[in-house]
Formats: C-alpha cells, structure tokens, sequence
C-alpha cells in the first residue's frame, strides 16, 4: 500500500480539531514534500522521524517521493505532536506496518531521534476530543494520567515507537492507562482564625466566598488587607469534578502541570508589573493568561493602583462576561475566565490619608492622579468595597480567638448550596433569574429605587447590588432579600467615602 491516513489532532487553545495525517509514497526524485500549513517545529519533524525511524530499525523509503499532507490545509499545525502520527504514516504506507489497524485510533507525540517518545503539551482538550469521535488514543507514557482524566476513553501509553509497532501488528498489546482518579490536594491554607479585628473586612469575606464577588479592601499600610485576601481560599469549597476538570485543561493548554493542586480553587497574584497580556493571554498563537489560570478560582491583584490603567482596563470585558476572546490577525482563542476578583488598595501614595495614627502628606494632585488610575467602568464592577482601618494595639495584642475557617466555610457551603438550586452564584446567575428570585416588595421597591437616585448608582450598580443582598439572604437561610440585605448590599458600594472623595 503506497496510501496511509492516520488520525490525530492539532491544539488550538482549548479546542483540538482533527487532523488527517495523509502519506503517500510515488516514483520519482527522492524526498520529502511536507504541506498542510505546518510551522517551523512540524516542518522539522521530517528530520526527527527519519532519525527516529532508522535508529529503531525500521526501513525508511529513500528511495521514494514521500508526500505528507496535513489535512484541513487551511488549519495552522504547531508543535512537535505530529511526529508520531507522520512516523506511523510513512510506515503503514511502506507495508511495515498493518494500515486498517489504525482505523479506530488517535495517536500524538514528539519523537526523540533514538524512537523515544516525548510528552507534548495540551493533551487533555485531544483527550476530550478523541471520546467524543468514539475512538482510542496512542500517547506518550508521561501524558497517559493527564488524558485518563477523561472517562470512557482508552488511552494507551508508550514509551518507544518500537511499543507501537509491536502493539499495532498485535504482538504485544498496550496496557491501557486505568481511568486517573486524583486525590484531592492536601495543601495548608493559612486560617481565617489567625486575623485579628476586622469585623467588617471579614463578614465582607464571607460574603464574597458565598456569592462569588468581587471584593476590594481599602485602608493603609499594615492593615491586614493582604492577610485577609490570603484566607479566602481557606472558606472555600473544593472544586467539583467537571470545575477541576475545566481547570486542568486550562492548566495544560499553558504549559502547567495540570494535576497540580488538583480540587483545589486556584488563587492567582500577579505582580503590579505585570501586562495586559499576562493577564489576559496573548502571543501570536494566544495563550491563556492569569484571569484564564484563575477561571472558577481567585485573582487577587495586590497594590492595585500601580497597576498599569491600560492593563487593569482589560479586565472589563472578562469580569462581565467570563471568558477571553484573543483575536489575531490568522486566529481567534477564546478561554474561559469565571474568576473572582479580590484587590487591595491604599487611600493614597502615601497610604496613611483618613489614617487617625498619622497624618497624610500628599497633595490633592497626587491623592486624584493615583485615585484616578481605576476607572468608574471597572469599579463599578466591584460588588464589595470595604475600608480596613488600622488597628489599635489593644486590639492587636489582645489574647482572643477570631471564628475559625472551618465554621465560615460551613456557611458558605451552605449559601452555594441554595444557589446551585437556583441555577448558579448569584455573581453570575442572568438578571432575569436574578430579580425573580429576590422578589423584592413594592415597598422596598420605592426605597431601593430612592436610595439608588440618591446616591447615583449605575444600571449594573443596581444589579450588583441586588445579587449581593441575594446573597447575605443566602448566608441567613432567608427566602429573599429584605429592606436589611438591601441596606447592607449598598453599604459595600460607598467607595467615595471609603477614597475620602470630596
């Protein structure tokens, strides 16, 4: 047989399209025509599996016109992950291995130049597609855990290309790779229990872990805010199956070790230095950046004014509608971004402006310029903007015990618990659901609708606030949220006052 086809897939983000690896082998010149739109690392697989081929003691057709087709010709092929498929092309198509049987199967991998194979990244989005085809897919040994994450597919792992072979002419069969159950990660998360005072900052905690919001703390140097943002990992729940799932595609389409911290809630802190498209992804074959690495997790943003405002600006459209399209000039990647934000700010560049300990030094210039570097759009997108004072030393040297993690988090459980019957956190549940299901009375009606006029809010202001007091009611095992949740809700969005703005 001079035709062989074999199946495998490309990584494009988090989709991973078919990819027909087409081998034929004619009279003529001898050589190597490789098309398809490859880039550089694919072309170069010509090299690797021609090495790889003689090192394993196969024969390679020197003789012949070797024609690779990369088919659909108009997707972009990356990476070393066609070397396997092409090798077990050229060889079906030589008659040194038995063509129908790679029918029903996917195959992906870099070969070493002595046959060996190496692991590839992005295997897991492959994995999902292959099941979904209904067939079984060849890999790398190192990549078999990650790909068994998905149930019902046989994934075979192997380490040599002579193990291929060997199982392809049905001599020695693949072991295939058990369906991974992982152990949820056991790692130690500082406790709530440890943060001394802060009322408020910590009820504002709570709240946000039970509804998915996003929180600011305001207040000067050495007050805590970093402390308490380090804690919310701590009251929140594991993740499910389908959430870690997500994630560890996500993980393993940038490069991370997918099964890492597997379950737990992924709680990202860029520095201040960091750009737009570190944050959101980028690259000319875009990569998922940390508000993608964070989905379903934690972003938290510390010293948030020395951001820059064109980077903090990017984070608009993710926070609204929780994925990431990347668009360029040949692609467009789109990730998933479901995050939650937490930031941490100081009243000031000196920090200390409201601070009773110590007076503010900076003029009104400079307290406006660096208010001025977070826009009204993104804090609007901010359900919870809480002051965190200093504390007095009485207080910090006192000898008390604060509420434990634990028992917070049992009360989050708890709130998520209603939410899931209603169809999601209320940070994200659409607003049609979101207002059938705080079934305010005409009375509060007219006094949110007063207080709202009064104080200036925005459309989506009114929206957030709403989920936000959907959510202290969650927290108190209410049905809806009363005139008290309301009242709450808009305490949290007073950050005017909490700035000192005049």
């Amino acid at each position: 047989m001079t035709l062989a086809i074999v199946t495998t897939r490309a990584a494009l983000g988090l989709e991973a399209p078919e990819v027909r690896v087409e081998v034929h082998l004619a009279n003529g010149l001898p050589g190597i025509t490789l098309v398809g739109l490859p880039e550089t690392a694919v072309r170069e697989s010509r090299e690797r599996v021609r090495s790889a081929l003689l090192n394993a003691n196969f024969e390679f057709p020197t003789t012949r016109r070797i024609t690779l087709n990369l088919a659909p010709a108009d997707l972009p092929k990356e990476g070393g992950r066609f070397d396997l498929p092409i090798a077990l092309g050229i060889l079906a198509a030589s008659g040194q291995l038995p063509a129908d049987a790679l029918a029903d199967l996917e195959s992906l991998g870099e070969l070493a130049l002595d046959g060996r194979l190496c692991p590839v990244g992005g295997v897991l989005p492959a994995a999902l597609a292959a099941k979904r085809a209904g067939r079984r897919l060849i890999l790398p040994r190192e990549n078999a855990a990650e790909a068994a994450l998905v149930q019902g597919l046989e994934v075979l792992p192997a380490a040599h290309l002579l193990e291929v072979a060997a199982h392809l002419w049905g001599r020695e069969p693949l072991t295939p790779q058990p369906l991974s159950q992982p152990e949820p990660a056991c790692l130690e998360v500082a406790d709530l229990a440890e943060v001394r005072g802060q009322p408020q900052a910590r009820r504002a905690l709570e709240v946000a872990a039970a509804g998915g919001h996003n929180l600011l703390f305001v207040g000067p140097p050495g007050s805590g805010k970093t402390l308490l943002a380090s804690r919310l990992p701590g009251i929140l729940p594991p993740l499910d199956e389908d959430e870690a799932l997500a994630l560890a595609a996500i993980r393993s389409v940038a490069g991370e070790a997918p099964l890492e911290g597997w379950g737990i809630r992924p709680f990202r802190a860029p520095h201040h230095t960091a750009s737009a498209a570190a944050l959101v992804g980028g690259g000319s074959s875009p990569r998922p950046g940390e508000v993608s690495l964070a989905h379903h997790g934690v972003l938290f943003l510390d010293e948030l004014p020395e951001f820059n405002r064109s980077v903090l600006e990017v984070l608009r459209q993710p926070l609204e509608s929780g994925r990431v399209d990347l668009a360029r000039a040949r692609v467009t990647r789109r990730y998933p971004s479901r995050f939650q934000l937490v930031a941490a700010m100081n009243p000031c560049p000196c920090g200390f402006l409201g601070d009773a300990r110590r007076d503010c030094h900076c003029t009104t210039g400079q307290v406006q310029r660096y208010q001025s570097r977070l826009s009204g759009p993104l804090l609007d997108r901010i359900d919870l903007q809480v002051e965190v004072p200093a504390l007095p030393a009485e207080q910090l040297t006192a000898a008390t015990t604060a509420e434990a993690s634990a028992r917070v988090r049992e009360r989050v459980v708890a709130a998520r618990g209603r939410q899931r019957e209603r169809g999601g956190l209320n940070a994200a549940l659409p607003v049609a659901a979101l207002e059938a299901a705080c079934a305010l009375s005409t009375a509060d009606r007219a006094w949110l609708a007063q207080s709202l006029e009064r104080l200036h809010l925005s459309a989506r202001a009114y929206h957030r606030v709403l989920r936000v007091a959907l959510t202290l009611a969650d927290l108190e095992g209410l049905g809806h949220p009363g005139r008290d949740q309301l009242l709450e809700a808009i305490g949290y969005r007073q950050l005017e006052r909490l700035l000192g703005r005049r």
